[in-house]
Formats: C-alpha cells, sequence, structure tokens
C-alpha cells in the first residue's frame, strides 16, 4: 500500500546505484547531475529516484519562457526517475504517485516557477508525466549528434566543443516528449500545445 512510502532527500551517492542498475540511460547516468534529489523510501530501502536540476541550458528558459539568463531561476527539469521494477510491478500507479509527493515536497523545498520533463522517444512516451497532469508540448525538435571513432573502432558521443577536425560521424538524436508543469502565472510557454496520441508497448517509468 502507498502509504507504506516515503519521500526523502536523499545524496548522489545513495541515487546513483538505482540509477546505473535500472534506468535505460545507464551509460550516461555515470555522469549524472545532482540537485534536489528524492527518493521512494519503503522500510528503511530506497527503491525509487527522482532528481531535479536546473534548465539544462539558458536558451531553453528564452524559447520556452522568452526569460533572460537572470530571471530563471525556479525553473527546474525532472531530470532522471527511475523505480526498483519488483516494487513498482506490486503497486499500481506508484511512479505517478511518487513524482506528484516529490513535486509537493520540492515546493516545500524551494521556489519551483516551473516543471519541465523529457520522455526519450526510443524509450518512453511520458505516460507518467500525463497522469500528474503536466501539458504536452510535442517532441523536440530534430537534431543530430557527433560520435567520436575511438581507436578501437567505437564511437563516444561528443559533448560540447568544435567537431573540425575530428574523424567521426553525425546520428541522429532521439527527440524527445517534451512535458510542462508552470505554476508562476506571470509564465506563459511560447511552444505550442499539442495533443497525445502515442501509444508504445515498451512505456516504462524511467526518465
Amino acid at each position: 500500500m502507498k502509504s507504506e512510502y516515503t519521500i526523502t532527500r536523499i545524496s548522489k551517492e545513495t541515487a546513483k546505484d538505482l540509477l546505473l542498475t535500472y534506468h535505460y540511460l545507464k551509460d550516461e547516468s555515470k555522469g549524472f547531475k545532482s540537485g534536489y534529489n528524492y527518493g521512494l523510501d519503503l522500510n528503511g530501502q530506497i527503491v525509487g529516484v527522482v532528481i531535479y536540476t536546473g534548465f539544462p541550458v539558458p536558451e531553453l528558459a528564452k524559447g520556452c519562457y522568452g526569460l533572460e539568463r537572470d530571471d530563471q531561476e525556479g525553473l527546474f527539469e525532472l531530470s532522471r526517475l527511475v523505480l526498483r521494477p519488483d516494487v513498482q510491478a506490486t503497486e499500481h500507479n506508484l511512479a505517478s504517485w511518487f513524482v506528484s509527493r516529490s513535486i509537493r515536497q520540492l515546493k516545500k523545498d524551494t521556489k519551483v516557477r516551473a516543471i519541465l520533463s523529457y520522455a526519450d522517444d526510443n524509450h518512453h512516451t511520458g505516460t507518467v508525466y500525463r497522469a500528474c497532469n503536466f501539458q504536452y508540448y510535442g517532441l523536440s525538435t530534430a537534431k543530430k549528434d557527433f560520435w567520436i571513432e575511438q581507436p578501437d573502432g567505437s564511437h563516444v558521443k561528443h559533448s560540447r566543443g568544435k567537431t573540425k577536425g575530428l574523424k567521426g560521424e553525425w546520428r541522429p538524436r532521439s527527440r524527445k516528449h517534451r512535458y510542462l508543469m508552470t505554476f508562476d502565472k506571470s509564465l506563459e510557454c511560447k511552444w505550442e500545445l499539442s495533443s497525445h496520441n502515442v501509444d508504445k508497448q515498451y512505456e516504462n517509468t524511467s526518465n
């Protein structure tokens, strides 16, 4: 029963084990950014993690709300969400319950003007966020990433900086379903609201 669960602030180290074990972005999660980290506690064990960080780049807030760099306090991205699969399977709607309660706690812990979350189209479509009443703003713009060729022939995604002179290849980036919850009534999103009729069989609760 959900009454057995509690929401608690946790350290990056505590969050790491679940993310590296169960999150579909295991490799990228090795260097995940810590922020307001909340754990789903069941009888003294952390069985779920949700992490809220600032918007990844200031240009995002500019494009979304028209906010300049000096006016972006209180904007958060729900950057990671994961539940232990065996626990999730025993409790209906546990993921949305966890997210809703963690947002409630985040608002107690700090100023929250808006929360953004993405659902990677290669893995899920955001059922959890729809259940939590996030508004849906369609897919992100199609983009490509540069992957640097390694001496053994493998490739590693280039994170930042120039690509000129680097050996590698451009690959399409998976598009993201954009979900937004705005609490500050003075903010008006510039993105276009979209209907959501995508239903994927591989839907899960990891973000």
